[in-house]
């Protein structure tokens, strides 16, 4: 083969080379810049996922809470209402005592 085809062939190839690098690279490019449009579509999901568990956990522990609160209110008041009922009935019993030590100290002055 004469030499100025050789060269021009080689030349060619080349060309052709770079044409394949250059899409290689292309490709390479897109594939990293649709790699990290991917990661920040995980992260922002992950990030809602996250947010939403915080919110439900949040919600759980308030909804805990004021169960809690209820019952010890009610509890309260029970305690309430039979403190309340005792001293109704010791009101009576010293009510009663008071007339009895009325009536002796009437009874000894007499």
């Amino acid at each position: 083969m004469p030499r100025p085809e050789v060269l021009e062939r080689i030349k060619s190839a080349e060309e052709e080379a770079d044409e394949i690098v250059a899409l290689a690279e292309n490709d390479r490019d897109e594939r990293i810049a649709e790699a990290r449009e991917r990661a920040e579509e995980i992260r922002t999901e992950a990030e809602q996922e996250a947010q939403e568990l915080r919110e439900r956990r949040l919600e759980e522990a308030r909804e805990e809470i004021d169960a809690d609160c209820e019952q010890v209110l009610e509890e309260g008041e029970q305690e309430r209402e039979e403190l309340a009922e005792r001293a109704r009935k010791r009101a009576d019993d010293v009510t009663d005592y008071v007339v009895e030590l009325f009536q002796e100290d009437v009874h000894a002055q007499t």
